[in-house]
């Protein structure tokens, strides 16, 4: 039969799954006070009572502004308001890649984690160790870890190539809303745009050379702010 096919050229190339990335488990205190708090966040937010992450359809990147994963972990693990906002929970990520490219996975996927105003409710977040997006797009193990957990956490929830934004581009996204009028506007600056043209432009070439199918549905939006 595939003499038969390849006779005919009909023939194709079946989609691949990305492989799934050493990723190291270095959870952060996460207990019922906490998860409480992020319910009560996600209420006052979103209008959603649950500190649970159901169908995430967005990956934001971000970096640390520090220099070591240490320094990150600690900020995270701390539960304390943030000192931008001054709000309960504290700031988290779902991962957090090293300089040396280890993967460390903080927050299981199932919680909502508070990274991203207006887009905690769906949005997974991932930080890099760094000061800098050329800091990260300079170091290639650093940058192949990021694309391929990327990639992976893409095929596994379906999330599409233009929901994969830098935390600059969060006002952008089609899936951001905030009932907090003062913080409607709120976002930071890690990760422009010109730099996640760049990364996306590779993390679609790395789809494309593990033959991975990639959705390029849902093109961000005019920003109101």
């Amino acid at each position: 039969m595939l003499r038969i096919l390849l006779a005919l050229g009909l023939t194709t190339i079946a989609a691949a799954a990305p492989a799934r990335p050493p990723i190291a488990a270095k959870p952060i205190p996460f207990d019922a006070a906490r998860r409480a708090e992020t319910a009560r966040y996600a209420k006052r937010h979103y209008g959603l009572d649950t500190w649970r992450l159901e169908h995430p359809r967005v990956i934001v990147e971000h970096y640390t502004a520090s220099t070591t994963f240490s320094s990150a972990w600690n900020t995270f693990a701390a539960d304390a308001p943030d000192a931008e906002l001054h709000e309960r929970p504290g700031t988290c990520a779902h991962f957090v890649i090293d300089r040396d490219g280890t993967i460390y996975q903080l927050v299981p996927l199932s919680t909502i984690c508070r990274h991203t105003v207006g887009l905690n409710w769906t949005a997974i977040g991932i930080e890099h160790v760094g000061t800098s997006d050329a800091s990260i797009l300079s170091d290639p193990r650093q940058l192949r870890a990021s694309l391929a957990l990327t990639l992976w956490l893409m095929h596994r929830y379906g999330i599409s190539l233009p929901n994969v934004i830098g935390h600059s581009e969060s006002l952008t996204s089609r899936y951001h809303r905030e009932r907090y009028a003062p913080w409607r506007c709120q976002t930071h600056a890690d990760w422009q745009h010109a730099d996640m043209v760049r990364y996306r432009s590779d993390l679609l070439a790395l789809a494309r050379s593990e033959r991975v199918s990639v959705s390029r549905a849902g093109a961000p939006i005019s920003s109101p702010c």
